[in-house]
């Protein structure tokens, strides 16, 4: 069965925290953080804005764009998240509730790539019978959990929260491929723990977000490459096939030097850290989305997804994007994330 994107929906804290906002309490400055990481600012939550709320809203934006009939026969939910409200009940199940859903809920923690996970578990529950439509999401309260006074970490990451329904496409559209990887080896490279105070090799646990920037920079490098690649192998692709290119928005260095190793032109490269940060599971749906409302993604054009982060984990997918006939008009400025 083919399967794809059906409906996309995004939400981002009201908040905006410029760089500058840092110089007050951290030895750092604009020129340091933007240069270095490429990010200006990031969104911030509110005090009562948490991972399901954010969630909600994502669904909420998804149903104003594409009509109350998008979330008709999504059976299965599943919330891609590092910053799940509870241990348990799973944020998805507020999500069910929420929205009145007669479906199964999870949520799923793959660090940064969740929901590349996400949407590859959906495609696998559609091509298998279990779900006749899944409503994955990425969402985060990354701020909520940051050590304030870390200038390697407190800098990078933002709020926000993206929604796709993922379901039957017509013949020639849809998901071509999907790349899944981990190497536990790195764990100790962008980690915070939480029951267990030890890694299994007796070395503590990090009790705030830890990350060793260069060596997640020289993985990322590394591994965008690579994933990109097998994964356009993997739809029968080549390099030059790919239309758009929608990479995890975690540092635009990063970003360069994968755009530049495929061989794509910046305008078919979707960069907005600039103005959202590390937003984790929700950076990969944000953009999508905005580059679908800035017209940058047809009918028909092969799309490279790819994404990096703790675990070490990565998640790599192509597909051959579906307007759908009753897809409404863009949007304006204003109804977007």
């Amino acid at each position: 069965m083919n399967t794809g994107i059906l409906a996309l929906g995004t939400y981002a804290p009201q908040r905006v925290m410029k760089n500058g906002e840092f110089e007050s309490f951290l030895e750092t400055s604009d020129e340091w953080i933007s240069s270095r990481t490429g990010i200006k600012e990031r969104r911030v939550s509110a005090p009562d804005e948490y991972t399901s709320s954010m969630a909600f809203k994502a669904v909420e934006n998804l149903i104003h764009r594409h009509g109350e009939q998008a979330l008709e026969g999504v059976d299965l939910v599943i919330v891609a998240t590092n910053t799940p409200d509870a241990l348990f009940p799973a944020t998805a199940c507020l999500v069910q509730q929420r929205f009145n859903l007669k479906a199964g809920a999870f949520d799923l923690l793959a660090g940064c790539p969740g929901w590349g996970y996400a949407i590859a578990q959906a495609h696998a529950s559609v091509s298998a019978g279990l779900a006749r439509k899944v409503l994955a999401i990425g969402a985060e309260a990354l701020t909520k959990i940051m050590d304030w006074n870390d200038r390697s970490t407190a800098v990078l990451f933002g709020d926000g929260a993206g929604a796709a329904v993922i379901g039957p496409v017509p013949e020639g559209y849809g998901f071509r491929s999907f790349v899944l990887g981990s190497d536990g080896s790195g764990a100790k490279e962008l980690a915070m723990g939480c029951v267990n105070p030890q890694f299994p090799d007796g070395s503590p646990m990090p009790k705030s977000v830890y990350m060793n920037g260069r060596e997640v920079f020289k993985f990322a490098v590394r591994v965008m490459n690579t994933a990109s690649l097998e994964a356009i192998e993997k739809a029968g692709l080549r390099n030059e096939d790919i239309k758009f290119f929608v990479p995890h928005q975690a540092n635009a260095r990063i970003i360069e030097a994968a755009r530049e190793r495929l061989e794509l032109p910046p305008e078919r490269v979707w960069v907005n850290v600039d103005r959202y940060g590390n937003t984790s599971t929700a950076s990969i749906p944000i953009a999508l989305q905005e580059a679908v409302d800035a017209g940058q993604i047809q009918d028909g054009d092969h799309i490279l997804l790819v994404t990096f982060g703790a675990g070490l984990t990565w998640a790599a997918s192509v597909l051959t994007w579906w307007n759908p006939p009753t897809a409404p008009n863009l949007l304006e400025q204003g109804d977007r994330a």
